[in-house]
């Protein structure tokens, strides 16, 4: 079952156009297209209970306009390749769970564990 089938579409909190981001092509996309407009990455681990609270935690804590960044969804089991791929474009070390957000092809933040911060990522991707 897929992430976009268990996101609450309609919560109160999560504003986030979350795109499943499942293949290098989709991702080498997704960086040229962040000469446009941010984009950010999720790597998630599905079997990690530290991933499921920083999921949430993100998820509740989201007031980030839809239009302002298009952000990825990586389960990291299904597709670890992408998350390697990730690493090496951004030259962000990889960790789970893990945020990497890109504008104009360079990664600008990055944050794992219970560092991911919503209020840090408005403030990334409005500078």
């Amino acid at each position: 079952m897929s992430f976009l089938k268990n996101m609450k579409n309609d919560s109160a909190k999560f504003h986030g156009n979350w795109k499943e981001l499942t293949s290098i092509e989709q991702l080498e996309n997704a960086l040229k297209d962040s000469h446009n407009k941010p984009v950010g990455f999720f790597k998630h681990s599905t079997r990690c209970g530290i991933s499921a609270r920083a999921k949430f935690v993100l998820e509740d804590d989201w007031n980030i306009e839809a239009d302002a960044i298009d952000f990825y969804y990586l389960d990291l089991l299904q597709h670890r390749d992408v998350s390697n791929k990730i690493a090496e474009l951004t030259q962000v070390h990889h960790q789970s769970p893990q945020v990497v957000i890109v504008k104009d092809g360079e990664a600008i933040y990055d944050e794992s564990h219970h560092d991911i911060n919503v209020k840090e990522i408005a403030e990334m991707i409005e500078g």
